[in-house]
Parts: structure tokens; C-alpha cells; sequence
């Protein structure tokens, strides 16, 4: 469906970015959209109360969290429709990323209605950028499994994904989730931990996993607080990854130039170091 974006009429939702923990973070557009609206639409209404009342704004709340999301969509998108602008935000950061928010916005796009983002603080982005790992392409998972078996397996299925990783865990779960890291990724794996990002009692920690595991462990940084964690891409993989991608291409422009399939292999597995058979049977359906 197109999107109106002329029509004066026509109710809006916000996506509103709120700080971290610094309140120093928060953005005038912030404070403009929360005053302007005609319904925060929040995590925690207790929470974002405060949040209000600290920035001297008095607006109506209504509720929206991961068990009661998919019920008042239609009621919101419905008060959006007679003309409500709606504002919606989380207990912290920016809403619909590892929050409540995503159905949410997706209704609203599927009627038509403006989505704006009010971007500011998101702690994924805020880690990266202090951590010292490789940024120009990362991998977000969110909050790991809650069951170790499950965490494990789901950390094993990434120990060969080239990108650096982020994830977000709970301050009870970040110490045997750190060992289950160790466990997938191998305790000499770079890696960052982040605590409580722009608040008072911040700690930021470069090391291997198996330094960050002692580092919790031990209490050099503190179980208290929430924690975001970056893991680095594993080279080897990435490396795998890209001679594969270039034997492919020249094993296509070598049979484009009238090279026999097996003689294209012969060439191609002697400059790459791949099987021969491997490459030649890779391109017999193609």
C-alpha cells in the first residue's frame, strides 16, 4: 500500500529513540515528539512515566509489551487511522530492536500510515564503536537462548560466520554465556564486554573470550547491570569464504572462454588449492 504522506488527517506513529542511561543523550527532536503526541506508546508505562515526568512533559501512556502486542495492534492502528500520533518507545533505547515495536510498525505500514524514526541511542551501535572489532560488516543475534543447551548450539552454528558478532544477555546469564562462547568460539577468540553503557558505573573490557569469562567470573567486572557483548568474525572463514567465491568466478569466465570443464578445474584448483573434482563437479549442472 502507498504511502500518504500529504494527507493532514492522517494519525502517525513515532518510533522514539530514548537514552541508554545518560539522560544527556536524549535528542530535542525526542522531547518534541514525546510532547506532540497524543499517545506514548510504551514498554513499561511505569518506567517511561518517570522518563516524562524528568523531562516535563505530561502525556497519556498506554502499554505495549511482548505479551499483550499482538492483541492491541488493531486498537492503536485503529486510533492512528481517526488521526492519533502515536509515539512509541521502550524502556530504554531504540524501540523494536530486541524490544516490543515490530508488529507494531509493520501494521502500521501495511495501512498506509507514516512510520518517522526519532533516532538516538542504541547500545548494539554504542558497543561497536568502542570496542576495537571489525565494523564495516557485523552480525546482530540479540539475546542469546535462555537454556544452555540451546545457547550452545545456537553460538556453534555461528563459529564460522566471518562477521563480527553482537549480542545482548541478562546480567544472570552473562557468565554461562560466556563460557558456552568458549565452548563454540574457543577461549582465544577476540572479543568485547560492554556494562552498563553511559550510566555512572560503565565498564568497557577488550580481551579474548576466556579473559572476559575470568574477568566475570572473578568479579573484575561486575555481574550488575546489562551487558552487550561483541564477539570477532572468524578470519579462517572469512578467507575460506572469499577464495571459494573467486574459484567459482574463474571457473565461470574460464569455461565462457572455451576452456574444458576439466581443464578449467586443472588451472583453478592449481591457483587456489581447492579439490579439482570438487570444482569440476560444482559446475556440472550449471
Amino acid at each position: 500500500m502507498s504511502l500518504d504522506v500529504d494527507n493532514a488527517a492522517q494519525g502517525r506513529l513515532e518510533v522514539v529513540a530514548t537514552p541508554i542511561g545518560n539522560l544527556g543523550d536524549a535528542s530535542t527532536r525526542m522531547r518534541e515528539a514525546l510532547a506532540a503526541a497524543d499517545l506514548v506508546v510504551a514498554e513499561d508505562t511505569r518506567r517511561t512515566g518517570r522518563l516524562l515526568t524528568q523531562f516535563g512533559v505530561d502525556r497519556p501512556l498506554f502499554a505495549l509489551h511482548d505479551h499483550n502486542e499482538s492483541e492491541v495492534v488493531p486498537g492503536l492502528v485503529a486510533r492512528m487511522r481517526d488521526g492519533a500520533r502515536l509515539a512509541l518507545v521502550s524502556d530504554a533505547g531504540t524501540p523494536a530492536i530486541s524490544d516490543p515495536g515490530f508488529r507494531l510498525v509493520r501494521a502500521a505500514l501495511a495501512e498506509g500510515l507514516r512510520v518517522t524514526p526519532i533516532p538516538g541511542a542504541v547500545a548494539l551501535i554504542a558497543a561497536l564503536s568502542v570496542s576495537g572489532l571489525p565494523t564495516d560488516r557485523f552480525a546482530f543475534e540479540g539475546f542469546p537462548p535462555a537454556k544452555a543447551k540451546a545457547r550452545l548450539a545456537s553460538f556453534q552454528a555461528l563459529a564460522n560466520e566471518p562477521r563480527t558478532l553482537v549480542f545482548y544477555e541478562a546480567v544472570h546469564r552473562i557468565e554461562a554465556s560466556l563460557r558456552d562462547a568458549v565452548t563454540a568460539f574457543g577461549a582465544e577468540r577476540p572479543a568485547f564486554l560492554a556494562r552498563e553503557l553511559t550510566k555512572m558505573h560503565e565498564q568497557c573490557v577488550s580481551d579474548s573470550l576466556g579473559g572476559l569469562l575470568e574477568a566475570v567470573a572473578t568479579g573484575r567486572v561486575t555481574a550488575k547491570g546489562e551487558f552487550v557483548l561483541a564477539v570477532a568474525g572468524n578470519p579462517t572463514a572469512g578467507d575460506a569464504e572469499h577464495v571459494q567465491v573467486g574459484a567459482s568466478e574463474l571457473m565461470r569466465r574460464l569455461l565462457a572462454a572455451g576452456l574444458s570443464r576439466g581443464d578449467a578445474a586443472r588451472l583453478v584448483a592449481g591457483v587456489s588449492g581447492l579439490s579439482r573434482n570438487d570444482l569440476y563437479a560444482a559446475t556440472v549442472d550449471d
